[in-house]
């Protein structure tokens, strides 16, 4: 899936697209003021000043109408570079740009565009004529605060995009419709997977089929890393303020900290596992020789997101990180780091994810410890991608504030990007800690940490597999791996129940639709709720002791006997299929 803000020539198509946006608003409402209208991944916006008028989804069919008017006209954009004091009285009558204007620094060149009756403040560039804007789509209207703040006022944002071809915009529409259907909140709530309540906003409740598919994905999660090497821990939710404080989080993330108070003293619920980590490794003396040393949590953690920023499981207030902490010497930095990679390239394969990597560097102002180690941390980073015959994207300015981290983005089934793994080099919080081991030479020295996800969250990756697979999960991991269907439960329904409890004995998740509905119902359902094989048992079945079965997606009947049928689900579990 295309980047719109990483191609130079959508990249400006879709920004002067904004432009015969606002234009095409200030036609239908004279009275419109303009705050910003960048250019985004997924096309544009623009954010608006309305006064009392407030748009709906249909109103966005009347702005295209005049926009389309706008592009048959086919007027030229010109650029025109004017003084402050001239763009002061240009814009007089728009607040938003005076702001605009008055916080521009001294020396920058200030611009406007102009197309027809319309003229904008701009850096640009644009394309030469709003002709070349004719294929765009509006997406969608929603409330856009002022600055992005909560006390100022709540602006009106649309959304949309703009290809070169029609060809381009009419696919991208295709995927987005797909990805409706493929929405992880309306497939979560048809496929009983999760829910939420209003006495809870941004906590998600786990439903008996939802707890099924996370506990697989747990074991799957715990039976890799063993094959790594790693022990596993746990570490308690709420922890006292002055550790919070010693490891910066207090300092430099506390807007996102859950608090209370207990016997007087301080607390927050935990944002991070990598404190309580540390303390598990302070609890005894270490050695070289156990380096490096692997140590798995799936820790659940809170942090505050502001409500209207909650999205299904894709942006939560709590949430269950795969989180590792691996204590290292700096000499085993680049080699862990390289077998990092290969087993996050493992994980993903089995998902049929495709990844990049991304190394995000030192933030400009939060952040902890000498701009030295910084260096030399993200130096060891790309190197060590390098090493392991990857290409990387440089992010800078996104490290965590105790580190550089490597960010992998994967890919789903429609091309849609997710940023999921990280691995996160900190010399900082060892620092902070004054951990310790002991080396060769019998001498204290200082470990260097690793902290590293590869779901980033058990939560998130969730809602990203329910829409890669559009909900129809892989035999191993299906919350439901059978449906047994008695064709008529007077003659069959027995037959049916032996198999079923065949099937349970063999250690596999299945349902026994026992009802009086008619099969074809029946056979819909099943496909409805994304069942991988439901058992179609008539009088040739029971006659034989046979079974026949349909697999979803597929209109084909197979008829195998019982042990047969065992044997290929065992096979697909065995080999995560």
């Amino acid at each position: 899936m295309i980047n719109i803000k990483e191609d130079e020539r959508l990249s400006k198509l879709n920004h002067s697209c904004a432009h015969l946006l606002a234009q095409a608003v200030k036609h239908l409402y004279p009275n419109a003021k303009f705050w910003v209208g960048p250019v985004i991944s997924d096309g544009f916006y623009y954010d608006m000043d309305l006064g009392d008028v407030t748009l709906t989804e249909d109103d966005l069919s009347k702005i295209e109408k005049e926009m389309k008017k706008l592009v048959k006209d086919g007027k030229r954009i010109y650029r025109e570079e004017i003084s402050r004091e001239d763009a002061l009285e240009k814009f007089k009558d728009d607040s938003y740009k005076i702001d605009l204007i008055n916080n521009m620094p001294e020396d920058e060149v200030i611009s406007c565009y102009t197309q027809g009756d319309f003229t904008d403040l701009c850096r640009g560039p644009h394309v030469d004529s709003v002709k070349e804007c004719k294929n765009f789509k509006l997406l969608k209207v929603s409330g856009a605060y002022y600055k992005g703040d909560s006390n100022n006022k709540m602006l009106q944002r649309i959304y949309g995009i703009c290809f070169d071809k029609k060809e381009d915009l009419d696919s991208y529409l295709s995927m987005l419709e797909e990805a409706k259907k493929r929405d992880h909140r309306k497939l979560g709530k048809e496929l009983e997977l999760f829910m939420f309540s209003e006495y809870g906003p941004g906590f998600p409740f786990w439903l008996p089929k939802g707890m099924i598919l996370r506990k697989n994905l747990e074991d799957f999660w715990y039976k890799e890393h063993a094959k790594e090497g790693y022990k596993f821990i746990q570490t308690p939710i709420m922890l006292n303020k002055d550790l919070w404080v010693r490891s910066g989080h207090w300092d430099n993330y506390q807007e996102n900290m859950y608090t209370s108070k207990i016997d007087d003293k301080e607390f927050a619920i935990k944002p991070m596992n990598c404190p309580g980590g540390i303390l598990v490794y302070k609890n005894e003396l270490h050695s070289y020789k156990e380096f490096p040393l692997r140590i798995g949590e799936l820790g659940l953690v809170h942090r505050h997101e502001a409500s209207g920023a909650l999205n299904g499981l894709f942006r939560v207030r709590n949430f269950t990180q795969d989180d590792a902490h691996i204590f290292l010497t700096k000499d085993q930095i680049e080699d862990e780091i390289i077998r990092l990679i290969n087993f996050i390239d493992r994980v993903y394969s089995i998902f049929n994810l495709p990844y990049d990597i991304e190394l995000s560097t030192r933030p400009e102002e939060k952040y902890i410890g000498d701009i030295e180690i910084w260096n030399h941390a993200e130096k060891s980073l790309k190197e060590a991608c390098e090493k392991a015959g990857h290409e990387i994207k440089i992010n800078p300015g996104d490290g965590a504030f105790y580190g550089p981290k490597l960010d992998f983005h994967v890919t789903d089934s429609l091309g849609r990007v997710w940023q999921c793994g990280t691995i996160q080099l900190d010399f900082n919080l060892p620092e902070r800690f004054e951990l310790e081991f002991v080396n060769h030479d019998g001498e204290k020295e200082r470990p260097v940490m690793l902290h590293r996800v590869i779901f980033g969250s058990i939560e998130r990756f969730i809602g990203i597999l329910i829409e890669h697979y559009a909900g129809a999960f892989p035999t191993w991991l299906a919350p439901v791996q059978v449906n047994v269907i008695p064709v008529n439960n007077e003659y069959h329904l027995e037959y049916a129940k032996e198999i079923y409890n065949l099937l349970l004995e063999n250690n596999f998740r299945v349902e026994l639709d026992d009802s009086d509905e008619k099969l074809s119902y029946k056979m819909r359902e099943s496909s409805v709720q994304k069942i991988p094989y439901t058992l179609i048992l008539g009088d040739k079945e029971t006659d034989s002791n046979l079974i026949s079965y349909r697999k979803l997606g597929s209109k084909e009947t197979h008829t195998m006997n019982k042990n047969e049928f065992i044997k290929l689900l065992q096979d697909e579990v065995k080999n995560l299929k």
